[in-house]
C-alpha cells in the first residue's frame, strides 16, 4: 500500500469490504472545499472592514474633507413661447441653478453665459407642450440642457442643472 492511500471500511449488501480511497481525492472533496469556505469568510472580514478596513475608512473620510463644497449660480429667467401645430400660444417660464465645483470656474462660466442663454433659448423654443407632460420628460430636458450647457462652456463643466421653477401656460 502506498502513502497516499487510505483504508477505510464501507458496509455493503453481501458483507463488509475494504475500499481504498486516494490522497488525491481526499484534497478534491475535502481541503479544497475548506481553503474555499475559509477564503470566503477572509474576503468577507476584508470587505466589511473588519481585518484591514481601518486604514481605508480614514483615506475615505480625508477625500470627503478635503472636497470643496459645491457652488450654486442662478441663471437668469426663462420665458419662452414654445411650439404648437395649432391652438393658442403656449409659454415655458423656467428658473434654473447651475451646480458649478468652485468659484474659480463659475467666473469664467459667467463669461460664457450669452453663449448658454442662446442655447438654452434654441432648445426651448423648439419644445412641444407634449414634449413637458411628466416627470420623465422633466428629466430628459434637464440632461439635455446639461449637455448643451457643458458643450458651451468646454473645457470646463457643469456638475448639475436644477429646476427651481418650471411652469407650461
Amino acid at each position: 500500500m502506498s502513502e497516499t492511500d487510505i483504508d477505510f471500511e464501507e458496509g455493503d449488501e453481501e458483507g463488509g469490504g475494504k475500499k481504498k480511497m486516494s490522497g488525491k481525492v481526499i484534497v478534491l472533496f475535502i481541503a479544497l472545499p475548506a481553503l474555499v469556505v475559509i477564503g470566503g469568510i477572509v474576503g468577507g472580514l476584508f470587505a466589511f472592514g473588519i481585518l484591514g478596513g481601518g486604514d481605508q475608512e480614514g483615506a475615505d473620510m480625508a477625500m470627503v474633507e478635503e472636497a470643496e463644497p459645491p457652488v450654486f449660480y442662478d441663471m437668469p429667467e426663462f420665458l419662452v413661447n414654445i411650439t404648437t401645430d395649432s391652438g393658442p400660444t403656449r409659454y415655458l417660464k423656467m428658473r434654473v441653478s447651475l451646480e458649478v465645483p468652485s468659484t474659480e470656474i463659475l467666473s469664467e462660466i459667467e463669461l460664457l453665459m450669452p453663449r448658454v442663454v442662446d442655447g438654452f433659448q434654441v432648445y426651448l423654443r423648439e419644445l412641444r407642450p407634449e414634449d413637458l407632460e411628466g416627470s420623465a420628460a422633466i428629466v430628459r430636458m434637464k440632461e439635455e440642457l446639461l449637455r448643451r450647457l457643458n458643450l458651451a462652456v468646454e473645457p470646463h463643466e457643469v456638475r448639475d442643472v436644477l429646476f427651481k421653477e418650471v411652469i407650461v401656460q
